[in-house]
């Protein structure tokens, strides 16, 4: 009978038993031995700084022209951040003449929803030779409370690297909706602000660098896990936030830092279209956000808002364009589908009329294609194209009240 030269069962009592030329082998053994090459493969693959190319600021922000529309000023930032970043990991270990020990630079996106915040930060992810992860604020509480812990963060992060903890030191991590940690309000609150101001003094230790114990597989579900401690020293944190409304915190503090003869002719040169790009600590400060996380994210940037033309532009330009998207789903049915000039320009007004950002443009793309995209697969139909009238049709029909909430 035909057994497993590996453990020695016999085909009756595995689930498959795999002939070679002069033995067998069962499933059971096929895995432990996969297993073990995984283990191993870990081991020899260590992180290697000298293996990755370093890309230059404007090789970068290249790449990031290819996906994301305008917002030049955040993408030199993030950038010349990166590019930091990778010169820094490079001189962590060498021995040097000097003293001087660079330290990282944290960053701070501020910018409307819709504007690009998250899509650089996942743009950039693919250009990366570092282990990288994106987590969102808003499912963090202080510890002891419902909701996920700060050190979740590192957890996530320790995936994106396989589990290899030198190369998890060296990684960047990207915090969306900072801004939802914001201390509710001025004066320190009787009850505990469990989900705004403790979540910061929580965060404070992973921005500043120290050592941090680590549940692999989250905190609070596996108690009786094994903590991996992880090194943050090298971590680079970028955050970004919506902060809705600092726009009257800024423009506070310009009307009230402007006194004097000249004050009218300041007054006019501010540009009261784009009060984000005088962002500054300050204002941050004012929203929330409290003083120690404020200086450990010492790079503050600003994303523009998105007018008629950067809409237009997002629509059709990106290498992963809304409508070379749609072009491409419905190629694969070997249909060939078009859009009319003017009925671009309308998804365009409306994303702007009902203030949907970026993000709308596809929710009405959607709306307009969804008939199309229902009937056509079942039909005999070689070529569409989308007109005027039938995109005004479907998007009188969308509940805006339901975009705006998505």
């Amino acid at each position: 009978m035909d057994r497993c030269s590996f453990c020695g069962r016999d085909k009756k009592s595995v689930n498959l038993l795999i002939a070679g030329i002069s033995g067998h082998i069962c499933d059971s053994c096929v895995e432990q031995a996969y297993e073990i090459i995984q283990e191993e493969s870990k081991v020899r693959n260590s992180f290697d700084m000298k293996k990755i190319k370093l890309l230059k600021p404007t090789e970068i922000k290249d790449f990031l022209d290819q996906y994301v529309i305008g917002q030049d000023e955040a993408k030199k930032y993030l950038s010349v951040a990166v590019y930091n970043h990778y010169k820094r990991l490079m001189d962590v270990g060498i021995a040097r003449e000097d003293d001087v020990e660079i330290e990282k630079s944290n960053i701070i996106l501020v910018g409307e929803t819709g504007t690009g915040k998250t899509l650089l930060a996942r743009t950039i992810a693919r250009l990366l030779h570092v282990p990288f992860s994106i987590v969102d604020a808003t499912v963090f509480t202080e510890a002891g409370y419902v909701g996920e812990d700060i050190e979740s963060i590192l957890t996530r992060l320790l995936q994106a690297a396989d589990y290899n903890v030198e190369a998890a030191e060296k990684g960047i991590v990207f915090i969306d909706e900072i801004d939802k940690i914001a201390r509710k309000g001025d004066n320190p609150s009787i009850t505990r602000d469990v989900s705004g101001e403790g979540v910061q003094q929580g965060l404070l230790k992973l921005l500043e660098g120290s050592v941090v114990n680590v549940p692999p597989q989250g905190g609070r579900k596996h108690p009786e896990q094994k903590m991996i401690p992880v090194d943050t020293r090298n971590i680079l944190f970028i955050c970004g936030g919506a902060f809705e409304g600092i726009e009257r915190k800024i423009a506070h503090r310009l009307n009230t830092q402007i006194v004097g003869f000249n004050a009218s002719k300041t007054r006019d040169m501010v540009d009261r279209e784009n009060l984000l790009q005088y962002i500054a600590p300050q204002d941050l400060r004012a929203y929330g956000l409290i003083p120690e996380i404020i200086g450990r994210l010492p790079i503050i940037t600003y994303l523009d808002p998105l007018d008629k033309k950067a809409l237009r532009r997002i629509l059709t330009e990106p290498k992963n364009a809304i409508i070379k998207q749609y072009i491409k789903l419905f190629k694969m049915d070997n249909i060939k589908l078009s859009f009319e000039e003017n009925v671009l320009d309308y998804i365009v007004d409306k994303a702007i009329e009902f203030k949907l950002g970026a993000r709308g443009l596809r929710s009405i793309v959607e709306a307009i294609m969804i008939d199309f995209m229902f009937e056509f697969p079942d039909q005999n139909v070689s070529e569409v194209s989308v007109s005027l009238e039938y995109a005004k049709e479907k998007v009188e029909k969308i509940n805006f009240k339901r975009l705006r909430a998505a």
